[in-house]
């Protein structure tokens, strides 16, 4: 009979080579935002940290945001939890280089001295009965030297890092928390924005009639997936 509140994170929008046009400005580039935290009763999990630009760290989140050219990435698992949230954003030590891997929620976001690289792969979760893989980290963008050099992104969602062509990184998949790719070094180029989030409850049927969410069964038990923010009522 207790009703909880449910919040659905949004993903982070990503940066811009405008610094006008992104939160946090920095000499002339703006690196991304925050990812929302989701939250179910006293439970809160974090959104992943906004990509890094040049010379600008990625920043702390779940996982953290791989570093921009020539930049470190983010922490993860930030606030500190147990078991944890997720991974460190990946290091780049190349003044003119790509953009290293956001973390992931199963591993950290790969280091670049030269070329884009890959973001940290997710985690697999069983709990709806089959396993999907969540929170990739996105993929890091190309340099400005080379053509098509970009990262991927990780298993969970994760977008590409931007390469040949527009530059601009893939948006990571709504519903599975997945990292959005770093833009390219094209001057109109933008990061992906990340994938929103996802709260999933799964519970025993003969517990309650209980409807909210997007309801599945498996087994004996009913499983409740919210992708928007909502209420549910035990």
């Amino acid at each position: 009979g207790v009703t909880y509140t449910i919040a659905v994170g949004d993903g982070g929008v990503g940066g811009s080579n405008n610094p006008g046009s992104s939160p946090t400005p920095n000499s002339g580039n703006a690196r991304g935002a925050s990812g929302g935290n989701s939250v179910f009763a006293s439970i809160t999990s974090a959104g992943g940290g906004g990509g890094g630009s040049s010379s600008a760290s990625g920043n702390a989140g779940g996982s953290g945001g791989g570093g921009g050219q020539n930049a470190n990435g983010g922490a993860g698992n930030t606030p500190s939890t147990s078991p944890s949230q997720g991974n460190n954003g990946g290091n780049s030590t190349n003044g003119n280089g790509g953009g290293a891997g956001g973390g992931g929620a199963g591993a950290v976001g790969s280091s670049t001295s030269g070329g884009g690289v890959n973001g940290g792969a997710g985690t697999a979760s069983s709990i709806t009965g089959s396993s999907v893989t969540y929170a990739g980290g996105g993929g890091g963008g190309e340099d400005q030297n080379t053509s098509g050099n970009n990262g991927s992104g990780g298993s969970g969602g994760g977008g590409n890092g931007g390469g040949s062509g527009a530059n601009t990184g893939s948006a990571g998949t709504n519903g599975l928390g997945g990292g959005g790719g770093g833009g390219g070094q094209n001057g109109s180029a933008k990061g992906g924005s990340g994938g929103s989030g996802i709260v999933i409850i799964r519970r025993l049927t003969s517990d309650s009639n209980t409807t909210s969410g997007t309801v599945t069964t498996d087994g004996s038990d009913t499983i409740h997936s919210f992708t928007s923010s909502g209420t549910f009522r035990a």
